[in-house]
């Protein structure tokens, strides 16, 4: 529990509801049965958390299509949700954004992306500068995605293609107001992992989906 600034006191989220959270966020909706089987107790046990996380307005819940027989429930974060994890001091941004560009025109704002990108991208050499091989640069950029707020991990699919999974993006407001950010990404992506290395993003927050995927793929 804790108080408000009017001194009433309102419900917080325990430590295994603060998981379910963490779980929603990085693994998408989910039953309450496989939330369970993550978090290592009864599917029964996640249904009550979820239940009073429902109550707080942190997620939602709704049958799954087909089957037969008691419809499956699934689990979602709610907006309420998915504002509980770092922002990136987005309005600010965004009105940082929209400043320069109504102050000093779209050719300053393109220069302050370009620097950025520049930055980041000597930041990233350096820190993948001892990596040997291309799994190795995709784990190490994962981490320092991670350490940036963007909840990122990788993994190797079957067929050997490697995805970098971003489950969330701390600047996803201001790149709304300033698409040439994601642009910039990618292409600091390409670049640090290799200029024969194809990097395509798959999903896009942005254009909908819950999270950034990048697939990477050697020659």
């Amino acid at each position: 529990m804790s108080s408000n600034r009017d001194g009433k006191t309102r419900a917080t989220p325990t430590d295994s509801a603060e998981r379910l959270l963490q779980l929603l966020k990085t693994r998408g909706p989910q039953p309450a049965a496989a939330l369970g089987e993550m978090l290592g107790t009864s599917g029964e046990n996640a249904r009550q958390q979820l239940n009073k996380l429902a109550r707080l307005g942190l997620v939602t819940q709704r049958p799954l299509p087909g089957g037969v027989g008691r419809p499956v429930i699934e689990w979602r974060l709610s907006e309420a949700g998915h504002a509980r994890f770092p922002d990136g001091h987005a309005d600010l941004a965004s009105r940082l954004i929209l400043s320069v560009r109504d102050t000093l025109g779209d050719a300053a704002l393109a220069r302050l992306v370009a620097a950025r990108q520049d930055e980041t991208l000597a930041l990233y050499r350096q820190a993948l500068a001892d990596a040997t091989n291309l799994e190795t640069r995709v784990e190490r950029l994962a981490e320092i995605r991670s350490r940036e707020g963007y909840m990122a991990e990788w993994q190797r699919e079957e067929h050997g293609d490697l995805l970098l999974i971003e489950n969330h993006c701390p600047i996803c407001q201001a790149a709304s107001t300033c698409p040439d950010l994601c642009r910039s990404e990618l292409e600091v992506f390409r670049a640090v992992l290799g200029e024969d290395v194809s990097v395509e993003r798959t999903d896009h927050v942005l254009a909908g989906a819950r999270r950034c995927v990048y697939r990477i793929r050697e020659p």
